[in-house]
């Protein structure tokens, strides 16, 4: 007796395809006039679209340099503080340079956050500024691969720490009216102060202070990535110039006598945190170049003079 089985074909199973992981992209693009271009990059790490201005020459084709300008605190619109108040446009109109010019970082260090912040989220520009953004900037604007980094006030602190963590990234850092060391308690109360007026906590962005988060953004507990780089350190004393007395002051900031006074104290603090600075780079024999000032307070008018004396030497590297 004879039996006989259907022999069934046999069928793999195909493994599970896993999502594609989202990958950062240039969502929409706006090309405001031949040297300003607009970009909105979809950014993973962000959690959405950020606004980027871009600089570049008009008519340029050879691939060319970026320098990295950040804002200070307080800058909520979706355009750089550096377009509208810094004439950054004005300046680099003759400059064979890409400026890249993120908008939006109010109050957070452009960092990345270890917790979500109730008032901030939980921001992740320190992967979005080193990882995510320059290979886009690079192919769409014909970027070379060498990059500078400028920053204000808060910007000025975050780009010695962006400098300080991703040190093959940049051939120079400036900093005006910043304060790139953030340890002891002058300087965690600078950090604390900025963070706490855009109603952000920042012990959600580093830690308790002290901790491992802390020192790992101190520029000053990390000089050894700043050598061989182009440094530009520049603040003023804090005491009132012409500039102050010429600056056109809106009524909703309050009365020139409190505006002026407020700008005067904010620069002070700088002043003092930049020197310390500079004084431990020099005690370890890392050249800078110098652009204190004895007069001056925390307002544009100062700025847009530091970035003309700033410029030439960022551009060395560039």
């Amino acid at each position: 007796m004879f039996m006989t089985f259907a022999l069934a074909p046999a069928i793999a199973e195909a493994a599970p395809k896993s999502p594609k992981k989202p990958v950062a992209r240039i969502s929409k693009t706006v090309e405001l006039s031949a040297q300003r271009t607009d970009i909105w990059v979809y950014s993973p790490a962000m959690g959405g679209r950020i606004r980027v201005s871009v600089l570049s020459p008009p008519g340029a084709t050879a691939p060319r340099s970026t320098l990295y300008m950040l804002d200070g605190a307080g800058n909520e619109k979706d355009v750089s503080d550096w377009i509208t108040k810094g004439h950054a446009g004005r300046f680099f109109a003759d400059k064979n340079v890409n400026v890249v010019l993120p908008a939006g970082a109010s109050g957070t260090f452009y960092t990345d956050w270890q917790k979500h912040d109730p008032k901030l989220g939980k921001p992740m520009w320190e992967t979005f500024l080193t990882k995510e953004l320059p290979p886009l900037i690079d192919e769409r604007f014909n970027g070379n691969g060498r990059n500078a980094i400028l920053g204000l006030s808060m910007g000025g602190q975050a780009a010695f720490a962006l400098t300080v963590r991703n040190p093959s990234m940049y051939t120079g850092v400036a900093s005006l009216s910043g304060c790139p060391p953030v340890s002891g308690p002058f300087n965690e109360a600078y950090v604390r102060t900025t963070v706490g007026r855009d109603g952000g906590d920042a012990t959600n962005m580093w830690g308790p202070f002290g901790s491992a988060g802390w020192r790992a953004h101190d520029p000053s507990h990390h000089l050894d990535k700043l050598r061989g780089k182009n440094i530009f350190l520049a603040a003023g004393s804090g005491a009132v110039g012409p500039l102050d007395l010429q600056r056109r002051i809106e009524p909703e900031e309050g009365s020139r006598d409190v505006v002026t006074a407020s700008s005067s104290a904010l620069e002070l603090g700088a002043y003092r945190c930049s020197l310390e600075f500079a004084l431990t780079l020099r005690a370890n024999r890392i050249p800078y170049t110098d652009g204190f000032r004895l007069i001056g307070t925390h307002t544009w008018g100062y700025w847009e003079r530091d970035l003309e004396v700033a410029w030439p030497t960022l551009a060395r590297g560039l």
